[in-house]
């Protein structure tokens, strides 16, 4: 299995956080760093892929298309958070293009735990996607997201379904969106539902409303660095 590290090749602090990532790392498998798309490729490389960015920047919508209430991130660039989402979908088309399985980080993520990821553990689960984060920092209700994972008894191994922790209607899936395994069959779903629904925030696409099978690992193997969000400034 691949591992790719996303970062921004020409800025110093991207490089020094993915380097600690890498530094920190239990994996064993192939570790390479990926060239995040930047503001300015967005335009073109949007009309390329024939997608188009549909997540509101201001308020709240109700998407009748979904069923899902999409609210706004803060975003200070758009293009920022643009960026982001190609960064993750090219790495979905090249999971898909490989046949094989990947994990993907984002810099900011670092490894917490010294025991090697169970990666056939994982796949053998049934779930497409998986996350690997601990949810303390990484995601919004965090107490909530660690308490009902840990609560549940379902499944035989370490991998639960991703939690409900808010209202229904409220897309929410893995914590972060910063340190997942995504499978062939995985990546490809992310990408129909890019054509389907259009480019949403990572975190909001790979939800358990669109994903059924999106699951995460009870036990926690990576977490954030606590560095200041790229996309939000």
């Amino acid at each position: 299995m691949k591992t790719n590290i996303i970062r921004l090749k020409d800025c110093e602090n991207s490089k020094k956080f993915a380097n600690w990532c890498w530094q920190t790392s239990a994996v064993n498998t192939s570790i390479n760093y990926f060239n995040a798309v930047i503001p300015d490729e967005v335009d073109d490389l949007m009309s390329g892929l024939r997608i188009e960015w549909k997540y509101p920047w201001n308020g709240e919508v109700n998407d009748i298309k979904s069923g899902l209430t999409l609210r706004a991130y803060q975003t200070a660039d758009p293009k920022k958070r643009m960026a982001c989402f190609l960064s993750h979908y090219c790495l979905w088309e090249e999971t898909i293009k490989s046949g094989e399985p990947m994990l993907i980080l984002e810099h900011d993520a670092m490894f917490i735990s010294k025991k090697p990821i169970p990666f056939d553990e994982i796949l053998d689960s049934g779930f497409d996607i998986v996350g690997i984060n601990e949810p303390f920092r990484a995601t919004r209700l965090p107490q909530k997201f660690h308490d009902t994972i840990q609560k549940d008894h379902f499944c035989k191994n370490d991998v639960v379904r991703a939690p409900l922790i808010d209202d229904v209607n409220i897309p929410q899936g893995i914590a972060g969106n910063s340190a997942y395994v995504i499978t062939p069959k995985g990546a490809y779903k992310m990408v129909e539902l890019t054509k389907e629904h259009g480019a949403w925030p990572n975190d909001a696409l790979m939800c358990r409303q669109l994903i059924f099978r999106l699951g995460v690992t009870k036990t926690y193997y990576t977490k954030t660095q606590g560095i200041r969000s790229t996309t939000t400034l």
